[in-house]
């Protein structure tokens, strides 16, 4: 996770240096409520070039299969060969996991102990393993509307993290705790009520469509700085702002920036320990690209995958 971090680092950098070709998305809706996303990207400088696509599908909780299921598609930026294709669910885990991990080393108090997350579905892995890489937690607060689920990750973060986890009934009770917050759930509405302490740092991840707010708007109101991976694919995708500024309570002019700048210095990341902070995530091709790229180069090396010979 340290080296997906450091390649998630660059990616935003090279993104918001407009050194990339990162389209908005395509959503493809099918269903009642299943979305296909389609995102592209290249970077010259870094030498990538790649597709992800993949379908949500919130109902496969039902039947015990993934909610998230796709691939990725790596291609040679010289000849345009395809290099690799990759399992999407599992690396969209990591790639979610590692842009809250950048945005929680910036953006939270660096004394933080305590760590919240609801919604306890497979991002929520990815997302608790990347903050603890940059954080040193005692203890995670968890809250997901099925109990057995809270239990099953409760036992994954014991067994592979060895951190003290409490399992609350109520979503407000983990937003009282928190010195960090993460939402990563599928929800329509806002899942909490509870009006966010001072210093708290949030990560909103779960909701991707701007018909989606899962961030309650006060928490953006409030927020002392509010910060995507893209300013125009948040105002395009991301309910959690598009919804607030439709109802006239907040402007795009008080997004602070992309997390980009932050690292590259141009902009200021956390300034006090008081100031509430928001990183409002909608995903971003590039970085699911350079994890991609990663992957395969750790491949190629170590001679493992299966080899396809498509001439």
């Amino acid at each position: 996770m340290k080296e997906i971090l450091q390649c998630i680092e660059v990616a935003l950098e090279e993104f918001s240096a407009s050194a990339t070709d990162t389209p908005i998305r395509t959503i493809l809706p099918f269903g009642t409520e299943n979305s296909g996303v389609v995102m592209p990207s290249v970077a010259e400088g870094l030498h990538l070039m790649g597709l992800k696509y993949v379908n949500v599908v919130p109902s496969n909780i039902n039947i015990g299969k993934k909610v998230i299921n796709g691939v990725v598609l790596l291609t040679d930026i010289t000849t345009g060969e395809p290099l690799a294709l990759l399992e999407g669910s599992y690396l969209t885990r990591l790639r979610t996991g590692a842009l809250s991990g950048v945005a929680t080393k910036y953006l939270s108090r660096v004394d933080s102990k305590t760590l919240g997350i609801i919604g306890t579905g497979e991002q929520a892995k990815g997302l608790c393993e990347a903050i603890l890489t940059v954080r040193d937690i005692d203890t995670i607060f968890v809250h997901n509307r099925s109990e057995e689920k809270a239990i099953a990750f409760s036992e994954f973060v014991v067994n592979k993290f060895n951190k003290q986890v409490v399992i609350c009934d109520d979503p407000n009770q983990v937003v009282k705790e928190s010195d960090i917050l993460v939402t990563a759930t599928t929800s329509m509405n806002p899942v909490f009520t509870e009006s966010l302490k001072p210093g708290v740092h949030v990560n909103g991840v779960g909701s991707f469509k701007p018909t989606m707010q899962e961030l309650p708007t006060s928490a953006i109101c409030h927020a002392a700085k509010v910060v995507v991976e893209s300013i125009e694919s948040a105002l395009e995708e991301a309910g959690d702002l598009v919804v607030p500024i439709q109802s006239g309570l907040y402007s795009k002019d008080g997004i602070h920036g992309e997390l980009g700048q932050i690292i590259s210095g141009s902009l200021t990341g956390r300034e006090s320990e008081q100031e509430v902070t928001v990183f409002k995530s909608v995903g971003l091709a590039i970085a699911d690209i350079v994890i991609a790229k990663y992957f395969y180069d750790k491949a190629c090396k170590n001679m493992v995958g299966v080899t396809v010979d498509l001439t």
